[in-house]
């Protein structure tokens, strides 16, 4: 069993940009979902995470040691796939995720094919693999990033948005990739898709202006929330009203209507209905609150 622990983190940026506000968080085995959104601190907290950056204060703990004073040691054990993840020009991806697999410490060659032809065929890409990574579409170069994230058999994987430039196939073959090793290893998946959270996480935190605003299984924190979120279908004219003189948390196209929904222990008024929450409702009541409680929470 293996656990992750953050403590009180803190980052600032110059322009006294404060990216982190003490956050604190406690990940066992298991996929963890960050939900939050741009501008919210997520991938801050990941390149801190994976020794990229240091933490103006606060410490990170994997396994009960001090991931700073032994990046090292975490390296060894860590899967970790940027946002924006490079290639470079002309390499295969055989080659480069041969010699990625090489710098992660895999010196034997035979193990280290195997696992980098295995990986290849786990993301799609082995019939690609005498193509240059730099050729490869957006989607083709993520999984490729997802790839190399899984060499050496990582105990903490990190993800930052892995999923963006995934076309729908895609996307639910990296779920199932992430399932089958979830189980085993701490999985921290940091995205703004709520759908990859609910799809996929057993918990759960929601990240706004540098600051964990909500945290919980995802199932309970909806089941808290049931009897709170009302819907209506309304015009474009109306909206603006509405958001006026409503606590709306959300508006969604459905069938090509617009659908408003408010938040509120009693019907806010005709022809409004009462609607069973979801983690989408979760997240947006999470972001409404803390504006309201006049927090910074990113841009969406």
């Amino acid at each position: 069993m293996y656990r992750l622990d953050i403590q009180h983190l803190s980052k600032s940026y110059g322009g006294g940009v404060q990216a982190l506000r003490a956050v604190n968080l406690r990940v066992s085995n298991g996929m963890f979902g960050l939900l939050g959104p741009n501008g919210a601190g997520k991938s801050t907290l990941m390149r801190i995470l994976a020794t990229l950056q240091e933490p103006d204060s606060g410490r990170v703990l994997f396994d009960g040691s001090n991931i700073h004073e032994h990046p090292h040691a975490l390296r060894s054990r860590l899967g970790y796939l940027p946002q924006d993840f490079g290639v470079y020009p002309r390499t295969s991806a055989l080659q480069l995720l041969d010699h990625l697999a090489l710098l992660k410490g895999l010196r034997n060659r035979k193990e280290r094919k195997e696992q980098v032809l295995a990986l290849l065929q786990q993301t799609n890409l082995y019939e690609a693999r005498h193509r240059a990574v730099s050729t490869f579409s957006g989607g083709m170069r993520q999984r490729f990033g997802i790839a190399q994230a899984l060499l050496g058999n990582p105990s903490l994987i990190i993800a930052d948005e892995p999923t963006a430039g995934l076309d729908p196939e895609e996307r639910n073959r990296f779920h199932g990739l992430l399932s089958e090793i979830g189980e085993q290893v701490v999985v921290l998946l940091s995205t703004h898709i709520v759908e990859d959270v609910q799809d996929l996480c057993p918990q759960m935190a929601v990240l706004a202006g540098g600051r964990v605003i909500l945290q919980g299984r995802p199932t309970a924190l909806a089941a808290d929330l049931n009897g709170r979120v009302w819907r209506k279908t309304v015009t474009k004219a109306a909206l603006e009203h509405y958001r006026r003189t409503l606590p709306v948390i959300s508006t969604r196209m459905t069938g090509g209507l617009l659908q408003l929904y408010v938040l509120g222990d009693d019907c806010p008024g005709e022809g409004f209905e009462a609607f069973y929450p979801g983690l989408e409702e979760v997240y947006f009541s999470a972001l409404f609150g803390a504006q309201r409680a006049g927090k910074e929470v990113g841009v969406c």
